[in-house]
């Protein structure tokens, strides 16, 4: 299948129009919708080598979603056959819960646009903290029913740029997101990224189930034990069992899954 079409199909996007710089909010706002956060091929063994034709194959064809070194792939891919000046970068995130950047290293895929002279950063792979825009580079602040988004030089990382956000309803001061170089990335960096992530003990993919989505009012997560549901800035979460999490996952995110 061909993905620029199938990408258009998935999101409901005319054969042929052009997608600008002006189109990219509304884009996002598809994409993040249309793709889920989920680790389920990590959890069962079933990844294969990330490249163009298997990315189509799970999440065009098989309408699955995927992790960020899928999603945002996947995104750069659409967005290059459709002559948007893109590269794809490497980031380290943030453990809120530990307090230091991630042991498992550079393994955050995100995508860098240059406009006109102007960088940007991309991303639809960062479970439920999306900006929906693009963040530009030079620390102005960017507002979406997300929240608030910034990306600027930091010195503890030279020559590098670091997120930083306020997502609605959750945080009252910036938190950080992650760190990333702005230098392009090889593709084949991907499986490296996949690899990390499905066989590292600090890998947080590898352990348990996880799908999440943005929806019209704001995010559902599901775990392997809990629903969280948060609409316009207010969150509600729910115990499950863990038998109920394979129905959860069909019903909500359209979504197979068989536990290994």
């Amino acid at each position: 299948m061909e993905l620029n079409q199938a990408f258009r199909n998935r999101l409901g996007l005319p054969a042929g129009s052009t997608i600008s710089f002006e189109q990219l909010e509304d884009l996002l706002e598809r994409t993040a919708s249309a793709f889920p956060f989920e680790n389920f091929r990590v959890l069962t063994g079933q990844t294969k080598p990330v490249n163009k034709e298997n990315l189509t194959e799970k999440m065009l064809v098989g309408n699955e979603g995927g992790l960020c070194y899928e999603l945002n792939p996947l995104l750069y891919y659409f967005l290059l056959e459709n002559n948007l000046n893109v590269k794809l970068v490497r980031g380290m995130v943030y453990d809120h819960h530990n307090n230091c950047f991630s042991r498992t290293g550079r393994t955050h895929a995100a995508i860098f646009l240059d406009y006109h002279s102007e960088q940007y950063l991309i991303d639809t792979g960062f479970g439920g903290n999306l900006p929906l825009k693009p963040v530009p580079l030079n620390g102005e602040v960017i507002s979406s029913r997300n929240g608030e988004f910034r990306a600027a030089e930091v010195s503890e990382f030279p020559g590098e740029y670091l997120l930083e956000m306020k997502l609605s309803g959750k945080d009252t001061d910036w938190k950080k997101g992650y760190v990333f170089d702005p230098r392009e990335m090889k593709e084949s960096e991907l499986d490296e990224m996949q690899d990390v992530i499905c066989h590292s003990e600090f890998s947080p993919f590898n352990k348990n189930p996880l799908a999440v989505k943005i929806t019209d009012s704001g995010t559902v997560t599901l775990t392997g034990t809990s629903i969280t549901r948060t609409e316009n800035g207010r969150a509600e979460k729910t115990a499950i069992q863990p038998e109920e999490f394979a129905h959860l996952a069909k019903t909500l995110f359209q979504l197979n899954y068989k536990s290994c």
